[in-house]
Parts: C-alpha cells; sequence; structure tokens
C-alpha cells in the first residue's frame, strides 16, 4: 500500500472550501489542463453513495474510472473510494479543518496572517498499483510525482477560488 498527502492553507472559512468543493463542475475545475481525463459524469454530491465517473487514456488506452462516496461529515471530510479503475485499490480523504488566528503559511511562501479565518485542507491517499509489491517499487516515484502535480495544481485553483483577492500577489 502507498500513500501520497498534500496540504495547504487555504485563507477562507471552512464553510466556503467545502462550498467551492460542492459544485456541480468541481471536477471541471480541479482536473488540470494536462491531464489526459474526460469527467464522464458526477452525482450526488459530496455525500455517501455518490459517484464521479471518468475516461483517462493510457497512451491510446481508454480507461473506465469510477469513484463512490462512501464516507462524509459535512464540513469535515469525505471519502472518495475506487470502484473500477486503474488502481488495484484507492481510498481519497479530503479533509477540512478550520484554522483561527494567526497563521504560519511559509510552506507556501505566504508568510502570517494575523486575522481572518482559514482552513487547512488535507488530501489524503492510500493506494495500491495492479501487479503488486514489484510494480509498486518500479512505479511509486513516478506515481507520487504525478499525484503531487495534480494536487499543487488542484490546492492552487482552490486558493485562486476562495481566498479573497488582495491575498493574491503577483
Amino acid at each position: 500500500m502507498l500513500n501520497f498527502e498534500k496540504t495547504s492553507l487555504i485563507h477562507a472559512p471552512v464553510e466556503a472550501v467545502w462550498r467551492f468543493h460542492e459544485r456541480p463542475d468541481i471536477l471541471n475545475i480541479l482536473t488540470p489542463p494536462w491531464q489526459p481525463v474526460q469527467i464522464i459524469r458526477r452525482e450526488g454530491g459530496l455525500g455517501v453513495g455518490a459517484v464521479s465517473e471518468f475516461r483517462l487514456w493510457i497512451g491510446i488506452v481508454p480507461v473506465q474510472w469510477i469513484a463512490v462516496h462512501t464516507e462524509c461529515e459535512p464540513q469535515h471530510y469525505f471519502v472518495d473510494e475506487q470502484q473500477t479503475g486503474p488502481m488495484a485499490s484507492w481510498r481519497h480523504r479530503h479533509q477540512f479543518e478550520p484554522q483561527n488566528g494567526v497563521q504560519n503559511d511559509t510552506q507556501n511562501g505566504q508568510g502570517r496572517s494575523p486575522q481572518g479565518e482559514w482552513t487547512k485542507l488535507t488530501d489524503a491517499i492510500a493506494f495500491s498499483l495492479p501487479g503488486g509489491q514489484a510494480v509498486e517499487s518500479l512505479l511509486a516515484g513516478w506515481v507520487q510525482a504525478r499525484l503531487s502535480d495534480m494536487f499543487d495544481y488542484r490546492h492552487r485553483v482552490t486558493k485562486l477560488h476562495c481566498e479573497p483577492q488582495q491575498t493574491h500577489k503577483s
């Protein structure tokens, strides 16, 4: 079993970040433009039983990916698990934690802010590749790098959509 985690501080209250993730077009917004992914459907919002279906391409081969939401505590977390797809297993927990008061966001180069509400957004994924440990030992670094690229993009987009405009500097 492999693990990946990405955490960012978003200068917005949990309610705003959660609402952003509830948008019907959220998969289109959060899918990086370079990824060969087609969103087929999204049904049920963020709650238990919600379904997201994708078609991705591995080379010229289309692969169906269906993820089902198996856990949800509104404005705290939701979990999606692969039902059909390219992984041997996939469990993705999306965590939203309030962080009030002074925050030190040096990871993202934003220094300290003494005011306002913040959300600690964490994407934690536990997954296995088909083919077992031999394949994982060969491909783990490549998969981790792809996940890092994708979630760096997703967290940047979330910040752009949820944070007040004055917090974004060129």
